[in-house]
């Protein structure tokens, strides 16, 4: 083999892989739920599966908990989701926890919700609303009528990120869900979804595009004929992260969620706008807060201004010499800042 044959088999080695990652296509609701199935049969078959198991520590750890939902009539009654280890409840205002998720579709869960007519009901969507690599996709959304003691499938199996579920005041039958569609891929599964026969069959009354999900959704306090959503262009690689795009906005229904038109009146709209959170006043309903991350680069920040100072930039291409002269203490502030180790 000669030597342009190997690197043209190197490139090829490195890069096909890559590829193959870059034409991911989204698992299907038929993939995710036959997945779950073959998971239930194998604990059915499991030598373990009577074996209690008792947890032992450490006892200062924990995962990313993803939401808490209270009991209106009973402020000590709480519940916790978290980005990975199911939901857990308690009784006695956090003393002591169960968890009651753990034999379901998926133990990520991204937000979970409290009927406030009737504390009783509960939904709980799956998939962490967060972006990071070891954020799980979900199997969609349950429902719970017991407080937490049984829980059923509803559907949206392969919105695989549920960002926020938001249950009407007064008849929880009447539920809107947001998700942030798949991590890793495209789908159409994405925007916000509404029922009125509490989750038995769902609408999609917005959807962007199969690259722009819905982060956020927040409801009139009095109103509920009034909500807003934010949307997020974002899309995860194994090498690389695109938090920002020119479908991230702010939409707003005034019919219940039903139909729904962009609202960025004086906000920027462009394509570096990355995650929007949403929040409304309860004492003023007139006040919508919204706190967008902005994905741009800027060119000066406050340690380049100084020039006094050594920054990382003017070592890039320094040369022995020039290295050689600078000074010590100065060199000495810089590694120090940066957090190189004294070796």
């Amino acid at each position: 083999m000669n030597r342009t044959t190997f690197i043209c088999l190197s490139i090829l080695f490195v890069f096909t892989p890559l590829l193959a990652l870059s034409q991911i296509k989204a698992s299907s609701s038929d993939e995710i739920l036959n997945s779950i199935k073959t998971r239930k049969a194998h604990e059915e078959t499991s030598l373990l599966k009577d074996y209690e198991v008792r947890c032992i520590g450490p006892v200062v750890m924990s995962g990313r908990i993803t939401d808490i939902v209270v009991n209106p009539n009973n402020i000590k009654h709480f519940y916790v989701g978290f980005a990975s280890a199911g939901i857990f409840e308690t009784w006695n205002n956090g003393a002591s926890f169960k968890p009651i998720f753990d034999n379901y579709g998926a133990l990520g869960i991204g937000d979970l919700a409290i009927s406030q007519s009737n504390p009783k009901i509960l939904y709980a969507g799956t998939g962490e609303n967060n972006s990071s690599r070891s954020s799980y996709a979900g199997s969609g959304i349950y429902r719970s009528d017991d407080s937490g003691q049984s829980w059923k499938h509803l559907g949206l199996t392969n919105t695989q990120h549920i960002s926020k579920i938001i249950i009407h005041p007064t008849n929880p039958e009447i539920v809107w869900v947001a998700s942030i569609g798949a991590l890793y891929s495209e789908n159409k599964e994405r925007g916000v979804y509404k029922s009125t026969d509490g989750g038995k069959t769902w609408n999609q009354t917005l959807f962007v595009s199969e690259s722009v999900g819905i982060i956020d959704l927040v409801i009139h306090p009095t109103d509920p004929k009034k909500l807003w959503a934010s949307s997020w262009e974002r899309n995860r690689k194994a090498w690389h992260f695109d938090g920002d795009g020119i479908g991230t906005a702010i939409y707003h229904s005034s019919d219940g969620g039903t139909t729904w038109a962009k609202s960025m009146n004086g906000l920027p709209g462009n394509e570096k706008n990355g995650r929007i959170g949403l929040a409304i006043s309860k004492s003023n309903p007139d006040v919508l807060f919204a706190v967008m991350d902005n994905q741009e680069e800027f060119k000066e920040d406050e340690e380049e201004m100084d020039t006094t100072k050594i920054i990382l930039k003017d070592l890039v291409e320094i040369s022995v010499e020039d290295f050689s002269k600078l000074d010590s203490k100065k060199l000495d502030t810089l590694l120090k800042d940066k957090g190189f180790p004294k070796e």
